[in-house]
């Protein structure tokens, strides 16, 4: 009897995946995200912050103190709310997923063997 319920349990092991095993960034709602997305996320400009969309570039993962947290690398579009003035730099930025919103889906148009 004891055998049945050690094999059930192996069973139910083997058929749900562990969170490492996924391979998916998604954003706080669960959205996936992949490289030519167009996404929201929170910026900082002086003193204050500011939401401002850009293009996902590269995804990756950070492990910190045993952990691993998704990140991307993304490209702003220039567009932010209450700009009083423009931004002095495009330049790419890290930032993490669960910070970010995604807006559209592969506004690039570039070909991803993930989509």
């Amino acid at each position: 009897m004891s055998g049945a319920c050690a094999s059930a349990s192996m069973m139910t092991k083997s058929v749900i995946p562990s969170m490492g095993k996924r391979g998916v960034v998604a954003d706080y709602a669960g959205e996936p995200l992949y490289r030519g997305d167009l996404v929201n996320y929170a910026s900082r400009q002086g003193n204050g912050v500011r939401a401002s969309d850009a293009i996902v570039r590269h995804t990756y993962f950070a492990r910190l103190k045993g952990r691993k947290y998704p990140m991307l690398i993304v490209q702003p579009t220039g567009t932010d709310s209450y700009s009083e003035k423009p931004r002095k730099t495009l330049r790419a930025e890290h930032v993490a997923a669960t910070h970010v919103r995604l807006l559209r889906s592969n506004v690039t148009g570039e070909q991803n063997e993930d989509h």
